[in-house]
This record gives C-alpha cells, sequence and structure tokens, in this order.
C-alpha cells in the first residue's frame, strides 16, 4: 500500500505523519501564542471525534485532536453505515455535506418484516414530507470529508500518530502526555473529551462505571452485489437468530448485516464465497435476483453499553466511549453525531458567556440533554431485537399485533419512522441551520 508523508512541526522538531493515498491527514495548525495549549483536547481521531472538532470550526476554542493510528480499521474492513436525517442535517450545519451528498446512497423507502409473517410495513418519503428517509454512507466517505474539512480549520491541530501515554487532571487543567515519532511531549488542555471507542482506557482510568452487557449475537456484515435494481430500498428483516437488514449504496451494491448467534455467526464466516451466497440467498430473498460477493466478509460482537456518567470535572465521554447499542435500526453512530452536536453548542455557548468550558456545571448540560436521550435510543434497539429475536409464541403474537397496528395507524407509524429518522428528541442547533 502506498503512503505518503507529510511533516508537521511541533516544537520544531520534525515529525513525520503517515496516511492513506487516498484519505488525506490535515497538517497542523498550532497557535500563535502558546502552540501545546488548548481549550479542548479530543483522544480519537474517529468519525465521530473528527465530527467534534469541525463542529467547534468557528466557535474560538483551541482544538488538539489526537489520534494514535493514521489508518482507520473501519476503512480497512469496508464499514458502512445508516446515515439518519438528523446526522445528515448536522453535517449540512458543520459545511461538510456538500463534500459527502455525492458519494452516499439516499433511502427512499424503508420495509420492516417479520419472518415470513405476509404484514410488511412500509414507510415513504410522503409520511415525512421529506425527500428521502435517510442515506447509506462508507465510513471511507465521511473519514475523508471530515479529514479535509478539519485541514482547513485554523482553530484545529491534528496529530497523527500521537499515543496518549497519561492522563493527570487539575482543578483548572488537564495534562497529557504524548509519545511523538519516538518523543514524549507535554500538552495541556482545560477539558479532555475521550472519543476513544467502546473500550476507552479514559473512561476507565477515570472510573467511570458502565451498565450493560454484551449480547449472545454477532453480526455478520457483507459488500453484495445483486442483479437487479436495490431501488433504493432499505430492509431490515427480523428472523427468530437475529435481525438481518439491506442497506442501498450507490453503484448498486448492498450492505448486509446479518445478526445471528455468536457460533452461528463465526460458521458463516467460515462458508467458502458459493456456501457463503447461497445461505445468503435464502435470507436475502429472490427480489433482487441473484447476488454477487463483493470483498471480504466480517464478523463484529454485539452489546449494549451505557456509561453511568457522561462527564467529570474536565472530562466528557463522547460517542462509542459513552455508550454502544445493538445494530437493529442503524443507531450507533448517529448517536455518535448527535453527541458531537450536542456537546460543541453546550462549549460553544459557555465560551461565548465567559464560562470555564471544563467546569462540571457546564458538562452537566451535555449529560443531561445526551444521557436521557441516548436511554431512550437503547432501549428502543434492545427491545426490539430481544422481541423479535424469539420464539416464544405469546411475545411472537404481541409483535406481530405491533407490526399490524404499525401498518394500519398512521400516527403510529409516524412516530416510529421519526424515531429512527433522528427527529425525536431536543434538535441542536447546527442541525437548524
Amino acid at each position: 500500500m502506498e503512503t505518503a508523508s507529510l511533516f508537521v512541526t511541533f516544537l520544531n522538531l520534525p515529525m513525520r505523519v503517515e496516511q492513506h493515498a487516498t484519505i488525506p491527514v490535515p497538517q497542523s495548525h498550532p497557535d500563535s501564542q502558546c502552540s501545546l495549549d488548548y481549550d479542548l483536547a479530543i483522544v480519537g481521531g474517529g468519525l465521530v471525534g473528527l465530527a467534534l472538532a469541525s463542529a467547534l470550526n468557528k466557535s474560538g476554542l483551541r482544538v488538539a485532536v489526537i489520534e494514535a493510528k493514521p489508518d482507520s480499521a473501519a476503512v480497512a474492513r469496508g464499514q458502512a453505515y445508516h446515515i439518519n436525517l438528523l446526522a445528515s442535517r448536522i453535517f449540512q450545519g458543520i459545511g461538510v455535506w456538500d463534500k459527502i451528498r455525492p458519494l452516499v446512497n439516499p433511502i427512499e423507502q424503508i420495509r420492516l418484516s417479520d419472518a415470513k409473517y405476509p404484514n410488511v410495513v412500509q414507510f415513504f418519503v410522503k409520511d415525512l414530507a421529506t425527500d428521502v428517509l435517510g442515506y447509506v454512507a462508507e465510513h471511507r466517505v465521511l473519514l475523508e470529508a471530515l479529514r479535509e474539512f478539519v485541514q482547513q480549520c485554523p482553530n484545529v491541530t491534528y496529530l497523527c500518530p500521537a499515543e496518549l501515554t497519561q492522563v493527570e487532571y487539575h482543578p483548572d487543567r488537564v495534562d497529557l502526555e504524548l509519545t511523538m515519532a519516538g518523543e514524549r511531549q507535554q500538552v495541556r488542555s482545560r477539558l479532555l473529551v475521550a472519543a476513544d471507542g467502546a473500550r476507552s482506557p479514559i473512561r476507565q482510568q477515570a472510573g467511570i462505571e458502565t451498565d450493560g452487557w454484551q449480547y449472545w449475537q454477532s453480526c455478520v456484515v457483507a459488500f453484495i452485489k445483486p442483479e437487479k435494481s436495490h431501488q433504493n430500498i432499505a430492509y431490515e428483516r427480523f428472523q427468530p437468530d437475529g435481525p438481518f437488514a439491506i442497506l442501498p449504496l450507490p453503484d448498486n451494491i448492498c450492505r448486509i448485516v446479518w445478526t445471528a448467534p455468536k457460533a452461528e455467526a463465526a460458521a458463516i464466516v467460515a462458508l467458502d464465497e458459493a456456501e457463503f451466497l447461497a445461505a445468503l440467498q435464502q435470507r436475502y430473498g429472490d427480489q433482487m435476483g441473484k447476488l454477487s460477493l463483493v470483498g471480504d466478509r466480517y464478523v463484529f460482537p454485539v452489546q449494549l453499553m451505557q456509561s453511568r456518567r457522561y462527564t467529570l470535572p474536565r472530562l466528557a465521554l463522547l460517542g462509542d466511549a459513552a455508550h454502544c447499542c445493538h445494530p437493529v435500526g442503524g443507531q450507533g453512530v448517529n448517536m455518535g453525531f448527535r453527541d458531537a452536536a450536542a456537546l460543541a453548542e453546550v462549549l460553544q455557548q459557555a465560551h461565548q458567556q465567559g464560562q470555564d468550558i471544563g467546569s462540571l456545571s457546564v458538562l452537566r448540560q451535555y449529560d443531561r440533554w445526551r444521557r436521557s436521550e441516548n436511554w431512550i435510543i437503547l432501549g428502543f434497539t434492545d427491545l426490539l431485537n430481544r422481541m423479535f429475536s424469539n420464539t416464544f409464541l405469546p411475545i411472537v403474537v404481541l409483535r406481530r399485533l405491533g407490526l399490524a397496528m404499525l401498518h394500519t395507524i398512521r400516527p403510529m407509524r409516524l412516530l416510529a419512522l421519526r424515531l429512527m429518522v433522528g427527529l425525536t428528541g431536543r434538535t441542536p442547533k447546527l442541525a437548524q441551520q
């Protein structure tokens, strides 16, 4: 794989930053007065961390993004996501949507079904009087657009590869020790934002406890090329062993998310290509004709996790560092983008009012806003999975009654749709622009 080199001046020492040739890494923009002091340091240069940095573009705050790895594992695995309407509006408010939109695929219809039960619940754009019901985007597309945008932000410094080795909290600041190009560097910040994933070392070091569990299921994901057009339709098919989702991508590619018990998921991934496609065709159906596999298959564990608090003095948790949900409904990354927009709004308002952005009184506004809303999504996705991954007859009868009600009662269907596309709860100002 070809790499490019980018040299960044950091305390007058040359630092080599490696990158994929297709994904540009932003240059640093040190503050002229104090290149090592920042208002906030974001640890984790993934989608959600970069979204927060981008959202603070015009805030007047000095931001450092600290990323340990130049490349993204999600890019290597060809990860893709459902991007709901609210997330697309957040990107629009940031100013990056025009770069993303030509490279993603719209969802114009959503179909929910329960195994072989004949009543299919269909959601249409006319239900919301919108042009689309959401989008499907590859991780690579989102990451490239956000990195390029951050490169243009004069208040953001991108430090990569930079490994965080030590954190010390003080009443007025956080001291960070980084390893960069084999050298140790000291960084001071008024606020530390942990966007370092579900196993967040920062969260664990801070002693923030979590609630949740590992599911009995794993997800098999792959890109599929159907013979016929996917017609911009997203499918969520509930089976007794777990949900099966089909997401439409550009060039008539589909992303499948096949949820199954862990042992079964491992066996599915281990099948040779012909056996896998034969098993997939049974689950997928014949509505799009013959299927072909594009790229590799991967398996991911599934968990539910909610941190008992999102903030401490000088610390805020963001995205997967704060919460994780079952992939049914494609809500996970959208929750993270909403976190980023909410935290950016809270911090910018506090800064404009001359408040200390690292104080607990400021950060609690973010905690109260997002933790309660995230509980709703966590509960909703968990209930969906447990209700539909079940053969207990009373539950089967109950869920099919619920589908029948969604099919016939428009207000109920509209409420479910608004929840799926992110149009419930408090809307960040970024999404209102």
